[in-house]
């Protein structure tokens, strides 16, 4: 039995097309799945950045709910400081100090329509005590989200805030600068005082 060999050119004409298309697919299906990777960490991404968002509203939320807790239970011992003072008008019950000092945290008031003059000294007078997000003063302001970057943006290139871009959202402080429009005074001399309500 004679088995013919075809010729080298035949060979390498059916070899070769095989070999570049086996290389093709295997490119096609490693570029897609970069791409489709890329594509599904955008989307991880998203998700994180949505659950973050959720995570500051919520955190948000419950401080608001625990100032509004605190200030009931200082109304509530006031209201018992009231109905101890009527029993101690009676000469046969002791005095005795139950409740110790009050600890009152200032409420600060929601002005609709202050000018950005006024809103800008009122958002001073807030983080004096303490670094805030711009959150945390969009509610207390109750203003838009918008609105309220616009302003804090603003307040940072003008130098009476500081920006600590470290965390996530940034918070604020207040610089010299700052407290120095809010004082009316000479910068060494700081004394800052909330509207209470």
């Amino acid at each position: 039995m004679l088995v013919e060999i075809p010729d080298p050119e035949v060979i390498l004409g059916v070899v070769v097309p095989v070999f570049v298309g086996l290389f093709s697919l295997f490119a096609y299906l490693k570029i897609r799945q970069i791409s489709g990777s890329n594509n599904k960490n955008k989307v991880d991404l998203e998700r994180l950045e949505f659950y973050e968002r959720q995570l500051i509203d919520m955190k948000i939320k419950l401080d608001v709910i625990d100032i509004e807790n605190h200030s009931v239970s200082h109304e509530n011992t006031r209201n018992f400081t009231g109905y101890e003072e009527k029993l101690h008008e009676r000469e046969d019950v002791p005095r005795v100090n139950v409740t110790g000092p009050a600890h009152k945290q200032p409420k600060v008031s929601r002005v609709p329509n202050m000018g950005f003059d006024s809103a800008v000294e009122t958002v001073l007078g807030l983080i004096t005590e303490r670094p805030m997000t711009s959150r945390d003063i969009q509610v207390t302001l109750g203003r838009s989200r918008e609105h309220t970057s616009r302003m804090m943006k603003k307040m940072h290139e003008d130098g009476f805030v500081e920006r600590n871009i470290k965390t996530k959202p940034f918070s604020y402080s207040i610089t010299e600068k700052g407290r120095h429009r809010i004082s009316g005074s000479s910068p060494g001399s700081v004394e800052v005082v909330p509207q209470v309500v």
